[in-house]
């Protein structure tokens, strides 16, 4: 099988050795390849197997070492000298392989080299032989060893070294006892190695084997080994370790031994008996009892015919029709019946009849079991299922019942008012688990799926733990959403088996209302949960902001006091303690701004306004700020077409402005700002939505603090690092008051490159308002406007007055209680109010209390 490619090196001058040995055939599984060189080539000599030199050409001396080196053992040189040449060679190291003289003929040097080449030949043969061995040996999954006579292990393969858990190198050399690490050597296995040496014949015994960890049972074949002269050096042996057969036949043993005992002692009857049904071949004393009778002789002598005497008349045609209906062998048929013992007990027997075929006979084997029990069993959940279901009939509309050990459904209600959402899906020709994911996929809302789901999967171990379980989702019917309640209850013995009744009813009504006043009482606890917040993060993360310019104020007023008669150094002073006065106002606003939207004091206002006023002012209150830092601030707004809108235009300056001063805080000098404005078409009618975009090549933020940006009190950096002041606060007003205005805020920042900042807001567009016409029944009558801001007053003063009523305004609430006494003295009274909810002095709703009281019911309030 093996191939061996030799490549030969001819170093010398060309000679007719060399000639012959080229034209001589390889052997079978050789190939020669011949390179060849006058003078020595150290290169050629490396790669070659085998080199013959010429040493007449050659000098001698060092030729060897320069050949073949002595860490080169597997290489061969054969030396071609004349015979006045052997003294230059002192001593023959193991790489010269062969010395040929260069006077020999030309049929010796054929048979030199034809010699040299079954040498060679007989080595790798042996090389293969020794490898088919080695392999043979360690790749099998039995022991094998070789001994001495001494019983010393002289070799020994892999799977020896595994089971006693060794190295080859801790066995070889080793007695019996250390290896399988027990205190002296076996005698019996002493005893069957001296016989072996001693018959010179292979001898085969099960061996048990004292272990470190226990005791081996071995398959052994030992073989005695001979020596060169033929007589006995030691023993071969080859084990097979069968002790987990040993044990697997034991257990075997045991078991036939338990299962005859089971089969006479055990409850479930059992009859074997010959297919003609008139010879009984075996029978339990539990198939004996269960028929009532005390021996097989007693059965045989009642007439056995197929079935036994004592079952119900009724019954023995069927189970005879049952029997005779298995035609091949392993047909079988589950059957039941009644017997008539002789003291009138009637038992109910379940059972099962099996065609077998035993010892080339046709047999029936039958099991009997005793259910008598369980049919009363049976006769009780009945009724007490009855009563359950009579009991939820009441509340719920579908009620079914559930095996969920085979899971097996039966629908005991349906008077549902849900569009036959039950009725469709759950059926009894499906299984619990299949009828659940039905409902679960094609009713329950998509959020509530997976509780429902777990809840399913697990009501046999909520159950164990308590008789009923309730689980509350949600469904939809017609795109409806409603709540439903599903309700489970054990309706037998739960250890005996585990059957349910499951029912389900509508609960919206109910979940809606504990759902409003949860959300009232969430409410609450939210804003004093908030107020709680908004104190702890403000004591927390701004006592060094507030305390920084406090210190200023308090240092500089301090050393103006010390050089008050020094006017223009004082005069420095206190423009510093100004500033700082500037900056603590800048962050107290902050602070009560953030505070109002959280106690749900900003209101947003609407009225028109015109959006190119907002851009002039923002570009004027930036001025300076822009001049001084020598930032170019360009505004696009040409792509927006509707100038005039309603919104706040307050809350929308505060927006648009804080974030253009936080661009010019953080953007160095020279660099770039940019806003554009964007109109878009509205899916409503008369609106229209606004992008704003605010672009600058600042400093930028890392991703990680982007995710934060919006939250109160969120800074990048601390003013004591950064050196630019704020309180954080900023951000998160931009945000709630963009959220009120029922807009959105996005942002994108790259560190060290910049920010843009998106607003998008939806505004109502100005349209062509009809001038309000005189109403006849109102012209001359009287109102009052009551409204903490002038221009509304205004207003809406107007607007009366045009149609026809004779206005006026207020904005103080106690005032126009006033007023109210006074129309009335003059019995000039008031025809409508129309006040606002919030006045500084005093709210609305004490205002129209009051007014009440004076004038009652006669005139309404707006």
């Amino acid at each position: 099988m093996y191939h061996c490619h030799l490549h030969f090196y001819l170093a010398g001058r060309q000679n007719r050795v060399f000639d012959i040995i080229k034209e001589m055939p390889p052997l079978e599984n050789f190939a020669h390849e011949f390179a060849e060189s006058s003078e020595l080539d150290q290169a050629l000599a490396a790669e070659a197997d085998v080199i013959l030199a010429d040493l007449e050409s050659i000098k001698a001396v060092g030729i060897l070492e320069t050949l073949a080196p002595k860490k080169d053992e597997g290489k061969q040189v054969i030396l071609i000298v004349q015979e006045d040449q052997f003294f230059e060679l002192e001593e023959y190291p193991p790489q010269i392989r062969d010395i040929w003289t260069a006077s020999m003929s030309d049929r010796e040097i054929r048979f030199r080299f034809l010699r040299w080449q079954q040498a060679c030949k007989a080595e790798k043969d042996f090389w293969e032989t020794k490898q088919y061995l080695e392999a043979a040996i360690n790749h099998s999954p039995n022991l094998v060893w070789y001994k001495d006579k001494e019983g010393i292990h002289r070799k020994v393969n892999d799977s020896f070294c595994n089971t006693v858990n060794k190295t080859r190198q801790q066995v070889e050399g080793r007695g019996h006892a250390y290896i399988w690490d027990v205190e002296e050597d076996d005698p019996a296995c002493i005893e069957s190695e001296q016989e072996v040496m001693r018959k010179r014949a292979t001898c085969v015994s099960e061996e048990i084997i004292k272990t470190g960890k226990g005791m081996r049972t071995l398959t052994t074949y030992k073989s005695p080994l001979y020596d060169l002269d033929g007589s006995v050096m030691g023993t071969v042996g080859v084990a097979i370790d069968v002790t987990q057969e040993r044990a697997y036949e034991q257990e075997i043993i045991k078991k036939n031994h338990t299962l005859e005992a089971i089969f006479t002692s055990i409850d479930c009857g059992v009859i074997l008996h010959t297919l003609d049904g008139k010879k009984i071949l075996n029978i339990n004393r539990a198939a004996l009892k269960i028929l009532g009778y005390e021996s097989q002789e007693e059965l045989a002598a009642g007439g056995f015919d197929l079935v036994a005497a004592s079952i119900v008349e009724e019954d023995k045609e069927k189970l005879r029709e049952d029997i005779r209906e298995l035609k091949n062998v392993g047909d079988s048929a589950s059957v039941s019946y009644r017997v008539l013992h002789k003291n009138g007990e009637i038992l109910h027997i379940m059972g099962n009849v099996k065609l077998l075929e035993e010892n080339g006979e046709l047999v029936y084997q039958r099991f009997l079991l005793d259910c008598t029990a369980q049919k009363l069993q049976e006769k009780k959940k009945e009724q007490y299922l009855n009563a359950l279901l009579q009991a939820l009939s009441t509340d719920y509309n579908f009620v079914f019942a559930v095996d969920l050990d085979v899971e097996k459904v039966s629908v005991l209600r349906n008077d549902e008012d849900t569009g036959g959402v039950f009725g469709t899906a759950f059926n009894g020709e499906r299984s619990f688990c299949e009828n659940m994911e039905t409902y679960i996929q094609e009713y329950v809302y998509e959020e509530d799926r997976e509780m429902l789901r777990e809840a399913a999967r697990g009501l046999k171990e909520e159950l164990a733990e308590k008789k009923q379980y309730y689980v509350d989702h949600r469904i939809l019917i017609d795109g409806e959403m409603k709540y439903f309640q599903m309700k489970a209850v054990r309706s037998g013995s739960w250890e005996a088996d585990h059957e349910i009744v499951l029912g389900f009813r509508s609960v919206d009504e109910e979940i809606r209302n504990e759902m409003e006043k949860k959300s009232l009482l969430e409410d609450a606890l939210m804003q004093a949960n908030q107020a709680n917040k908004a104190k702890s993060i403000f004591l927390s993360n701004m006592s060094h902001d507030i305390r920084t310019p406090m210190n200023a104020i308090v240092g500089f007023t301090a050393l103006a006091i010390a050089h008050i008669d020094r006017k223009e150094q004082v005069e420095e002073y206190l423009k510093k303690i100004m500033t700082s006065g500037n900056h603590l106002l800048s962050l107290i606003n902050d602070v009560l701004d953030m505070s109002r939207i959280e106690s749900g004091k900003i209101y947003i206002d609407e009225k028109l306004f015109r959006l190119p006023e907002l851009l002039h002012e923002l570009r004027n209150i930036l001025r300076s700020d822009l001049t001084a830092k020598q930032l170019d601030f360009y505004i696009d707004a040409v792509d927006v077409m509707n100038e005039e809108i309603f919104c706040d235009g307050l809350r929308l300056n505060q927006v648009l402005l804080n974030l253009l001063s936080n661009s010019v805080k953080f953007t160095d000098p020279g660099g770039t700002i940019t806003m554009r404005v964007i109109e878009k078409p509205s899916p409503v009618v008369g609106y229209a939505n606004y992008e704003f975009y605010i672009k600058d090549t600042g400093i930028g933020m890392d991703q990680g603090f982007l995710k934060h940006i919006f939250e109160p009190f969120e800074r990048e950096r601390t003013s004591t690092i950064s050196g630019i002041q704020g309180t954080g606060l900023g951000l998160a007003i931009t945000k709630n008051i963009v959220e009120m205005m029922g807009g959105t805020i996005e942002v994108k920042s790259i560190k060290g490159k910049g920010t843009e900042f998106l607003v998008s807001l939806s505004f109502r567009l100005s349209t062509t308002t009809a001038i309000p016409q005189i109403i006849p029944e109102l012209e001359g009558c009287r109102g009052l406007v009551v409204d903490d801001d002038f221009n509304t007053c205004d207003s809406v003063t107007a607007m009366l007055q045009q149609m026809g009523l004779r206005s006026e305004w207020t904005t103080s609430g106690k005032e126009a209680v006033a007023r109210t006494k006074q129309a009335r003295d003059k019995k000039d009274e008031y025809y409508v109010y129309m006040i606002d909810w919030h006045i500084p002095d005093m709210d609305g709703i004490e205002v129209a209390k009051r007014i009440r009281a004076e004038v009652g019911e006669a005139a309404p309030i707006i």
